[in-house]
């Protein structure tokens, strides 16, 4: 079962995971792997992406999602990097600095074989006033991460 936390400008929940950080670690940065990860059903497939080795890099995802009208595609920017420990990146559409949400995937070993997985999609970045008044609630709930951890557990014990 995952635990969750909500502030005002972020969600995250966390799971420990029967795999050990590197496995766990490998998936996460392979974004052609991350439609199976997806609990939103809004990432669809990778469209340049290849696996996250540093800070700075960039990969594009193919997106749908009535909040953007249908399909389209995201840059992601790695902002995070600690083999074995964390992966971050910010997202915007394709072709814009991004905003300032950011999701961040930390691992803290438990053993050899099992892993806690913290997953926050946080929003404390953005600085832009008309979209922070569009922000009623996050875009993607509590729920929606709890279903990405299941998933990544599903996808990292079939690896």
């Amino acid at each position: 079962m995952a635990d969750s936390a909500t502030s005002a400008t972020s969600v995250s929940v966390n799971r420990r995971i029967d795999a050990s950080a590197k496995d766990v670690f490998d998936l996460l940065t392979l974004p052609s792997r991350h439609p199976e990860l997806d609990g939103s059903g809004f990432v669809r497939s990778a469209d340049h992406a290849d696996r996250i080795t540093e800070n700075g890099q960039t990969f594009r995802m193919n997106m749908t999602g009535d909040h953007m009208g249908g399909d389209y595609q995201t840059d992601n920017h790695v902002t995070g990097f600690v083999r074995d420990k964390l992966v971050a990146w910010q997202t915007a559409p394709a072709d814009v600095d991004p905003p300032g949400w950011e999701w961040l995937w930390e691992l803290e070993a438990q053993g050899p074989d099992a892993t806690e997985v913290t997953l926050t999609y946080d929003w404390s970045k953005v600085e832009d006033k008309k979209i922070l008044a569009l922000i009623e609630k996050p875009l993607i709930s509590k729920h929606q991460l709890e279903g990405s951890l299941a998933r990544l557990a599903e996808a990292v014990s079939g690896s």
